[in-house]
């Protein structure tokens, strides 16, 4: 299975330590990169906008505690632009996850990335997420996906079916 770097300029593996510093704060139970850096981990890189880090909240209120982890980040130099956390100029979404998104969480491929545990989307994953949404992108995504990511299609199917959804037609 190829695994793709993403983008240098990226500072993807700070992120990814301030992802395990919200879980020694016990502010998140667990977190994964999902989103378009996840999918560069199994295809040829592309030119993507940010990073999107799922988490599972500590805090199970309506506000899946995202305020205390801004002001936890915040603290360490990060700054808030709409939506997105800005660390050294790259953009940061932290999302709650549920239902399938948990899962794909609690389901990640760890690993070591610069130094830094890590856990990352699998690629079935991925592509059931994409299958979900159904933007423009995300059907191109799940056919890149198809074509270059070694799958596990019952692993695949299964949670497709799991989920009920379906493959956008090609």
């Amino acid at each position: 299975m190829p695994h793709h770097e993403p983008s240098p300029s990226i500072p993807l593996a700070e992120v990814m330590r301030a992802a395990n510093g919200l879980v020694d704060a016990n502010l998140i139970e667990d977190w994964a990169l999902g989103g378009a850096l996840a999918a560069i981990y199994y295809v040829e890189p592309f030119a993507t906008y940010d990073a999107d880090i799922f988490f599972i909240p500590a805090e199970k209120g309506l506000t899946a505690g995202i305020p205390a982890i801004y002001a936890h980040l915040q603290g360490q130099g990060w700054r808030v632009e709409g939506e997105h956390l800005i660390l050294k100029g790259f953009p940061v979404q932290f999302l709650a996850a549920q239902g399938l998104t948990e899962e794909a969480v609690r389901e990640a491929e760890r690993l070591d990335f610069e130094g830094v545990a890590a856990k990352v989307f699998t690629a079935e994953h991925i592509v059931a997420i994409a299958a979900g949404v159904g933007r423009l992108k995300d059907k191109a995504r799940i056919e890149q996906l198809l074509r270059q990511a070694d799958l596990d299609q019952t692993r695949l199917q299964n949670i497709l079916r799991r989920h009920k959804l379906t493959l956008p037609s090609m």
